[in-house]
Parts: C-alpha cells; sequence; structure tokens
C-alpha cells in the first residue's frame, strides 16, 4: 500500500495534482520595452518614425526659407494670436460673443501697430532722406578719432583718411511722401505685401473666434483621459507663457523707449519719439537688438550734434538703460518660470534669423518658448506616445502569461 502511494505521489507530482491540469508556466525575466499589460513598442515602426522624423526635421528650414510669403505671416499671426487669447477669454467672459471678441481683439492691435508706424516709420523716412546732407557733419566729428587710430596701421591711416577728405557726392534723391498710416503703407508697397499682411489679420481674427471650439476639439478628440488632461495642459501652458512672455517683455520695452525718449528730449534731440520706438522694438531681439539700437541711436547723434561726445551720447543713455533692465528689471519682473538658457536664445535667433530674416529674429523667442513649453508639457523621452498615443504599441507575442491567460478565459 505505500509502495502504491509513493508510485501515485511521483507521477501526480508535489501536491496531488493529476498531470493532465494544465500548469502555468513559469517565465523567465526578459528584458524587452513595455508599456503596459501585454502590449510593448513596436521597434520597426518606432525605427521608421524616427527615420521619418529626422528627413522632416531636416527639410522643414528649407520648406520654410522657401515658402515664406505663406509660412512667415501664417507663423506671426499665430504666435500674435496666441499672445491675444487673455484679452479674448476675458473679453468672452464678459458676455461678448466669440466674434465680436475676436474682432475687438485685432481692431486694438491693428491700432498698436498703426501707432508705432507713425512714432517711428515716418520720422525715420525723414532722416533718411536727410541723411546724404549730414555726412559732412558726420565725417567731420569722426575727424579726431580717424586721426587718432591711423597711426596704428598705415593701411588703416590710409582708408580712413580717404574717407575722412573724399568730397562727398551727393546721390540723387527722388521727392517722396512718407506714410502716414498703414493704409499708405500697404499703398506704397508690393501687392505681396499687402495680400500677406490681409492674410495674418485673418488668421488672426478667425483664430480667435474659434479659439473655444478649436481648444475644446483637440481636447475631446483624445482617445483616453490621460491624453486629454496632457492636451489640456500642453494648450494652456503654451497660451499662459507666451503670453506672460510677450506682455511683460512688451511692457518692459515700451517702458524702456519712453525712458530713452525722455532723456534724449532733454538732449532736445529731434524725433525723441522715433528714436523710443526702435530701442523698444529692436529690445526685442535679444543680444543682437540694442547693440544695433546703440548703432543707430550713434548715428544719429552724429548726424545732429557738433561736438563728437555729446553725439555719442544718446547711445551711452541707451546702453547705460538697457544694462539696468537686462540686469535688474527684467529677472526681477519675469522671474525664474520663463528662464530661457543663452545658448537656446542664440540657436534660435539663428536660425529664425537665417530661415526669415529681421522678422524671424523678432518671432525666434516666442517659438522658442511654444516649443520648449509643448515639449515641457508632453514629456520626454516619449513625444511619438504623447502625439500617437498608442499608435506604436502592439500585442507583445511573447508574453506568454497573457496569452494563457486569454485562452483559460476564453476555455472558461
Amino acid at each position: 500500500m505505500d509502495d502504491q502511494s509513493s508510485v501515485l505521489g511521483s507521477e501526480a507530482g508535489e501536491g496531488g495534482v493529476p498531470p493532465s491540469t494544465p500548469r502555468e508556466p513559469i517565465l523567465s525575466p526578459e528584458p524587452k520595452e513595455t508599456v503596459g499589460d501585454g502590449l510593448k513598442r513596436d521597434r520597426l515602426m518606432a525605427s521608421l518614425t524616427l527615420i521619418a522624423g529626422t528627413g522632416l526635421l531636416l527639410a522643414v528650414p528649407f520648406a520654410l526659407q522657401a515658402g515664406s510669403a505663406f509660412f512667415l505671416p501664417l507663423t506671426a499671426a499665430i504666435v500674435i494670436a496666441i499672445a491675444l487669447v487673455p484679452l479674448l477669454e476675458w473679453l468672452e467672459r464678459h458676455r461678448a460673443p466669440a466674434p465680436l471678441a475676436a474682432f475687438i481683439c485685432v481692431l486694438m492691435f491693428l491700432i498698436a501697430a498703426n501707432v508705432a508706424l507713425a512714432s517711428i516709420v515716418v520720422p525715420a523716412t525723414e532722416w533718411v532722406r536727410g541723411l546724404p546732407d549730414k555726412i559732412p557733419q558726420i565725417q567731420s566729428n569722426l575727424k579726431p578719432l580717424i586721426e587718432l587710430y591711423a597711426s596704428v596701421d598705415k593701411f588703416v591711416n590710409h582708408t580712413l583718411m580717404n574717407f575722412a577728405n573724399e568730397p562727398i557726392r551727393k546721390p540723387a534723391v527722388m521727392a517722396t511722401t512718407p506714410p502716414r498710416s498703414l493704409l499708405d503703407l500697404f499703398a506704397t508697397s508690393a501687392p505681396s505685401a499687402i495680400i500677406e499682411s490681409f492674410f495674418a489679420i485673418l488668421v488672426i481674427y478667425f483664430f480667435l473666434s474659434g479659439w473655444t471650439r478649436l481648444r475644446r476639439n483637440a481636447i475631446t478628440s483624445r482617445s483616453s483621459f490621460g491624453g486629454a488632461m496632457a492636451t489640456a495642459r500642453v494648450i494652456q501652458d503654451v497660451v499662459d507663457d507666451t503670453s506672460a512672455y510677450l506682455g511683460t517683455i512688451t511692457l518692459i520695452n515700451v517702458t524702456l523707449g519712453m525712458i530713452v525718449s525722455a532723456a534724449l528730449w532733454a538732449m532736445e534731440m529731434p524725433s525723441p519719439l522715433m528714436w523710443g520706438g526702435i530701442v523698444a522694438l529692436l529690445n526685442y531681439i535679444p543680444y543682437f537688438g540694442p547693440i544695433f539700437a546703440a548703432f543707430l541711436l550713434a548715428m544719429g547723434g552724429l548726424m545732429t550734434f557738433p561736438d563728437l561726445w555729446w553725439a555719442l551720447m544718446p547711445a551711452v543713455i541707451m546702453v547705460g538703460a538697457h544694462l539696468i533692465e537686462a540686469n535688474v528689471v527684467t529677472p526681477l519682473i519675469v522671474g525664474h518660470r520663463l528662464t530661457i538658457s543663452p545658448i537656446l536664445i542664440l540657436i534660435s535667433l539663428s536660425f529664425w534669423g537665417w530661415v526669415w530674416g529681421t522678422t524671424g529674429a523678432l518671432l525666434a523667442v516666442p517659438l522658442l518658448i511654444i516649443i520648449q513649453t509643448v515639449l515641457r508639457a508632453a514629456g520626454k523621452p516619449d513625444i511619438a506616445g504623447f502625439l500617437f498615443e498608442h499608435g506604436t504599441l502592439v500585442q507583445d507575442p511573447s508574453d506568454a502569461r497573457a496569452q494563457w491567460r486569454n485562452s483559460r478565459d476564453q476555455s472558461g
């Protein structure tokens, strides 16, 4: 009897389980990229996505440059519209219909652009027209500097002395009337500029008028609650960061321009509002903008004042005000939330400046903020997972446990 029990025990195995009963397989740990129960990332699809994304990334700059007539006004309009979203939402909270609120936002933007045009472009046109007549005074102011540095090198001496003593050749200047408004500027511009400006205004209006519906559709179109929450977070962060940066920097730049204008008015320099507007506009371009503004102010001072040191005073005032603004005021107001790496700013400036010139340099920092906000809110490194959710996820064929559970549920 004992021998029979031992035989049955050996045949049944430990625990007396009959051999016909299916036993759960013992799975050895196997390294694999899993993102869910029975799911894994399709490596072939992920590789193809990476290759296609890399090729697209390399082709985008050339496409943007070749299609600047379309992409530049579209991008500028979207950035401006995003900056105007808080004003739009404030109007909608006060019972204004979406089309009316969008129209008010566009109208306020056009008024601000027209004021900037009247204060900058019109006087600047007069200054450019009077430049040939002011060249003798500029040469007279620069002559002491030329004589001071002429002894450094004979070649430099010869070149600079020729410039100082060369007789002035006044080019023929055609009498033109400077533009007095946006309408005058459009009338004297190329037809393509008129079309691009009108296209940008329409994009701003329709973007703002359909903003609430666009945001709701972008959130509700996600197939998962996590994707919907991530999309809502991205949209809100982009709007908050972009509008906060542009609004704060605009306030700082306008204040800086007014301070410079007041100082130039005290010096009795002509067109102080124009110079203040130029300083405020160029201050949107980090690093290079203030340098160019100081150069223009130095040229304006040389054209206005007979004394060299007094002529350079406008540029000195601008540089001093900018140093206080950049090192004290802006870090104190903006804070650390919108702090951007200087290397990223330089890369963005060089890239967008190469693609779209001066306008691209003006858009460089807002575009950098938008891109950085999207990448930060989307999460890393699974950006493809944020964009396509489960588009690159497939059933893991090596997941034996999941297969055994599925077969057991079907048989049960």
